[in-house]
């Protein structure tokens, strides 16, 4: 009697991740996009974590840095990636659909915590294009909006597409049943676009230098005494606002040591 044929096995899941399946994915631009993916239970993470995720390919895990978007209470993870044609990951990941298998680090890290910071009155997260992505989970956390009378997050772009969650921050976030009454007050959602025509114009250092910023939102200007910041973007924009807060006085935070400003250096480029 002929053997049967055996089915195309699929490549073993890695020890260190999980394999989760793809339910959800919405392209925002030809150069970013979200996907949401089922999570396994036993995954446990905190607002403003990442994970190192991505795909087996050639038998073996290719994976980057990067933050959940989702909040620590939502029952799936959802992650905001740019594309980049040649990258290694990323040009691959952005053909994912639903159903696909991605790999789900199982050691959540990252400095973007609220507990590295000391107490203040006025939290500031700043963020350029998929920097934003930490900062989706950070205002959905209760306990930011204990710890803090207001919460800016502000988001640079160059196009106003690129403005991802635009619509949600504004819209639907303020309606939630549970979180709403919440944030109402507190939230204050401050976007900024450099390329084009847009309510506000301009790159975020200099909004933030030249007290713009800070004006708009009817804040007094920034200052370790009152202010703490959280940091995710580019490299240049990294570089620059943390010496701006240097500047001002502000000192870095860390997981071993609170400060009055954190910066996450893992951010996908490729």
């Amino acid at each position: 009697m002929d053997a049967l044929p055996l089915a195309a096995a699929k490549p073993a899941i890695p020890p260190a991740f999980f394999g989760e399946r793809v339910t959800w994915v919405h392209h925002w631009t030809d150069k970013q996009f979200s996907f949401r993916c089922t999570r396994d239970p036993a995954l446990r993470f905190v607002a403003g974590q990442f994970a190192m995720i991505g795909l087996m390919v050639d038998g073996k895990p290719l994976v980057r840095a990067y933050s959940m978007v989702s909040p620590p209470w939502d029952e799936e993870l959802e992650f905001l990636s740019i594309k980049v044609q040649n990258g290694p990951l990323t040009s691959r990941l952005q053909h994912i659909k639903a159903g696909d298998t991605v790999l789900i680090g199982k050691k959540p890290t990252g400095t973007l915590l609220i507990e590295n910071l000391l107490p203040g009155k006025t939290l500031w997260m700043v963020s350029t294009g998929t920097g934003l992505a930490p900062f989706m989970s950070l205002i959905r956390e209760p306990e930011v909006y204990e710890r803090y009378e207001h919460v800016v997050l502000m988001h640079g772009v160059r196009e106003v597409k690129e403005l991802a969650y635009h619509d949600y921050i504004g819209n639907d976030l303020p309606a939630h049943e549970f979180l709403g009454e919440m944030l109402q007050g507190k939230l204050l959602y401050y976007p900024t676009v450099t390329r084009e025509a847009f309510p506000t114009q301009g790159r975020v250092t200099t909004l933030l230098e030249s007290g713009k910023a800070c004006a708009d939102l009817g804040l007094p200007p920034l200052s370790p005494e009152h202010d703490r910041v959280m940091l995710c973007g580019s490299e240049a924009m990294n570089a620059d606002v943390k010496a701006l807060l240097e500047a001002r006085g502000f000192t870095e935070g860390s997981n071993s040591e609170p400060g009055t400003y954190v910066v996450e250096k893992a951010f996908v480029t490729k």
